[in-house]
């Protein structure tokens, strides 16, 4: 296994990191203990020692499940990550309340890198009234996390704002060869290595999209190059060229995948795709993205719709489904993520959305296509 160290510590991580959200599960959807198990005992013995978790993953069962695992292995050999749910703290002692479940949880004195989960705008105002930074600060004092980070899920503005209000240690965001200039984006990581912070990659398959059904006009690009790798090498090479991604963190669900991984970190280096290579990457993901009908930017000025739609989660969902052609899979995402009476159906072609938006996009004719597409698929 190879390592990059913490800018701001003397810890050495694995750059493969474990995330403990896509543990094997069985026929009811629970974690399947003795595969996971097998799993995380291959991982350790690889030399992986940075294992990620957090509250609601598997239906708050992931914690407590890496929390078993934790005690049949050596604490000190690893580092444990995981997350305060911030959409569900409502007060400001709901936060030690949180972070002392997860350390009985994780059956563990002290956790080594905490996250605020999943940040946006608006998680981030409520944060930031709530006092979440002195919590952070206390709790760090105490001993009870060693460092201080988030995770992210919103665009560039608000990760600037967010990176910039403290002396953060560390950010975990979406880093694939895909998502160059979405959310935090390249743009992100510049700024985060620019102030010394350590760089969590989450989603270097894109939830597994970038190695499955891979759509013609991407495949060709790769052929044209004379690039034979698997697609799995192909993305995980991406991320691990960057020097500044500290951890490629890799949501495992076989004891296969776990193999399969830990070979290709053994392989890795930072820096080694040339010019070249790099075209060819940025040609796949024009690829891509010409498969989508439209060009939305997720600016939100379309919002908010007076029905209720969520309009750039609706278009983004429908887009992904071009752009991959994942159908069923992405038929699932788009009824889980989008609540009913925010999606696409519920628009009632008042037509104001497509007045604000700046790429004029004729939403509501969407709407009634994405409608279709999914009564349909």
């Amino acid at each position: 296994m190879k390592y990059r160290k913490m800018p701001k510590s003397n810890d050495k991580l694995s750059i493969l990191g474990f995330g403990c959200m896509r543990l094997a599960t069985d026929s009811e959807g629970n974690i399947d203990e003795e595969q996971s198990f097998a799993m995380l005992h291959e991982a350790y013995q690889s030399g992986v020692n940075y294992f990620d978790t957090a509250w609601t993953y598997h239906n708050n069962e992931s914690e407590p499940f890496l929390g078993r695992f934790l005690s049949q292995i050596n604490r000190e050999k690893v580092f444990v990550a995981t997350k305060l749910p911030c959409w569900l703290v409502n007060t400001r002692e709901d936060m030690d309340d949180f972070l002392q479940k997860q350390l009985a949880h994780l059956q563990t004195n002290y956790i080594d890198y905490y996250l605020l989960h999943g940040l946006n705008k608006d998680t981030w105002k409520k944060m930031k009234e709530l006092g979440a930074l002195e919590f952070l600060e206390k709790a760090k004092n105490e001993g009870k996390i060693r460092h201080t980070g988030f995770s992210f899920h919103d665009d560039y503005r608000t990760f600037s704002e967010i990176t910039r209000a403290w002396d953060w240690d560390f950010t975990q965001i979406m880093l694939n060869y895909l998502d160059t200039n979405y959310q935090a984006g390249m743009r992100g990581l510049r700024l985060a290595a620019s102030r010394n912070m350590g760089i969590i990659s989450m989603e270097p398959l894109r939830g597994g999209k970038l190695v499955k059904q891979i759509p013609k006009e991407v495949e060709e690009v790769w052929q044209k190059a004379n690039n034979n790798e698997s697609p799995l090498r192909r993305a995980l090479k991406w991320v691990w060229n960057l020097p500044e991604c500290t951890v490629l963190l890799s949501g495992m669900s076989s004891l296969d995948q776990v193999r399969e991984n830990i070979q290709e970190a053994k392989k890795a280096k930072p820096n080694v795709l040339s010019e070249k290579e790099l075209r060819t990457y940025q040609r796949a993901r024009k690829a891509y993205l010409s498969r989508i009908p439209y060009l939305c930017s997720e600016c939100r000025y379309c919002m908010p719709c007076p029905q209720g739609v969520a309009i750039p989660s609706v278009l983004g969902r429908y887009a992904e489904a071009m752009m991959f052609g994942n159908y069923e899979t992405n038929k699932k995402e788009y009824h889980f993520f989008i609540p009913e009476g925010k999606r696409a159906e519920d628009c009632i072609q008042c037509g104001i959305c497509k007045t604000k938006c700046p790429q004029h996009i004729d939403i509501p004719k969407w709407m009634e296509t994405i409608t279709d597409h999914y009564n349909n698929c």
